[in-house]
């Protein structure tokens, strides 16, 4: 008999630790489990509690780090923890010894954490320390400037399941097509020749062995990366996601894009201008195809299983059978929603409001530091070259005669650019932080 899998005793990234904001705490869930981000005053390292106060169980992420002692304060009653989640004052108390007789049973509840790799990490199981402090991080061997690489971090909440998304992920035949125009050509869809190196319950490798040698592996439960060669020149660039089980339809996608080439570019293009124009895209082409095969699946399933739902007569899907073999095998098909007390609905449901399937904004620019960051100063520019327009307007109408054509021209020219950068900045690039349609008939 197969081990059953553990979701819970493994490493996932939360987020870029440069999108995290050390002077509040931030919500996340993974496996259903609702966590707080936050970073004590005096410390280099963030930290991760359950998202609930042991006194009456509210939300510490709507807390605030005190300014006096660095610790978490839930803003219901006042109560602190320091960074290990000990809790250091109660208000309330009438006994000054009231915290120290009962401190094990008053804490919070703190999570193994790591910063490796620009990422922040988290360990699940708050029971299991000592096998998190033996465990490898799932790290890519590419994210290494030592090695002459620079990279880019991403996040996105995403619309559809876990296993959707990795399995979307393990299939590159998609590129061309749900991605034409933005990272493929649906003209060059042809074969492509994917053969198993190896398939153990802990790491599925694939390669791709033609002009640009691809390397794909994937190990459970998150880490799905691409190492691909670009001649033999010794360039690489890689695709390293993790892909994170949030809830039931519910996931989130943490990327790093490394290259030990065109450094340059990497250091001159704004990270913010990378994620709008072709990170969210890419996504964006795929959630309103997902979201869609998602629902059929389910409702297919459940009167068959996949292997006759999905119909997979090329090599260029071996990865998703792969993937999909290892589910059944060490997971029964099932994500461990049910340890934590969540029920799946029986009959599934789908979201045809586009705007809700495509918001950038609560999917992503809210958890970039660089899109909001980019956005702020967007919305400061509309105003300043609004301001400018009309300030110009106004004080050429009320010019003498004489200089309204001498003087008054020149400034109504460059109002009228001001207008037109501040049309640019309104109706092209601050809706690209919010939502874009994506629709592929038309691209």
């Amino acid at each position: 008999m197969q081990s059953e899998f553990n979701f819970f005793q493994h490493w996932y990234p939360l987020s870029p630790i440069e999108d995290l904001d050390p002077k509040q705490p931030t919500p996340v869930t993974l496996l259903g489990l609702q966590l707080v981000i936050w970073k004590p005053k005096s410390s280099e390292t963030y930290r991760v509690f359950l998202d609930q106060c042991p006194h009456r169980l509210a939300p510490l992420s709507e807390g605030r780090v005190d300014e006096q002692t660095g610790n978490l304060m839930c803003s219901y009653h006042g109560w602190q923890f320091d960074s290990q989640g000990i809790c250091t004052d109660i208000p309330q108390a009438e006994d000054p010894q009231l915290i120290t007789k009962n401190q094990q049973n008053l804490c919070a509840v703190s999570l193994p954490v790591r910063q490796e790799n620009d990422l922040l990490w988290v360990w699940p199981d708050a029971k299991s320390t000592e096998n998190a402090a033996t465990t490898p991080l799932p790290l890519s061997p590419l994210v290494d400037a030592s090695k002459g690489f620079v990279w880019d971090s991403f996040v996105r909440d995403l619309e559809y399941d876990w296993q959707t998304l990795v399995e979307n992920v393990a299939d590159p035949s998609h590129v061309p097509f749900a991605h034409h125009g933005v990272q493929g050509d649906r003209q060059q869809g042809r074969p492509i020749p994917l053969k198993v190196a190896q398939s153990t319950p802990n790491l599925i490798e694939v390669y791709i062995d033609r002009n640009y040698k691809t390397t794909i592996t994937f190990e459970p439960p998150c880490h799905l990366e691409y190492a691909i060669g670009v001649g033999n020149s010794g360039k690489q660039l890689g695709l390293v996601t993790y892909c994170i089980p949030v809830s039931p339809g519910k996931s989130r996608i943490v990327a790093q894009f490394p290259r030990n080439f065109a450094t340059t570019a990497h250091r001159l293009i704004p990270r913010w201008w990378t994620h709008i124009k072709t990170r969210n895209s890419v996504l964006d082409g795929d959630m309103v195809l997902l979201q869609q095969q998602e629902y059929f699946l389910q409702q297919r399933t459940a009167f068959e299983g996949w292997k006759t739902a999905y119909k997979l007569p090329t090599n260029a899907d071996r990865l998703v059978i792969e993937f999909r073999n290892w589910f059944d095998k060490y997971c029964h098909g099932q994500l461990p929603w049910s340890e934590v007390g969540i029920k799946v609905p029986e009959s599934p449901t789908i979201n045809s409001d586009r705007s809700v399937m495509l918001d950038r904004y609560k999917q992503h620019t809210q958890h970039c530091s660089s899109c909001r960051g980019a956005l702020k100063n967007i919305q400061l520019l509309q105003v300043l070259f609004l301001a400018y327009f009309v300030t110009v307007v106004s004080g050429v109408a009320i010019l003498p005669d004489a200089l309204r054509i001498k003087l008054g021209l020149p400034l109504v020219i460059t109002a009228l650019l001001s207008l037109s950068v501040y049309t640019w900045l309104k109706f092209w690039l601050s809706p690209k932080f919010y939502f874009v349609d994506y629709v592929h008939a038309q691209r």
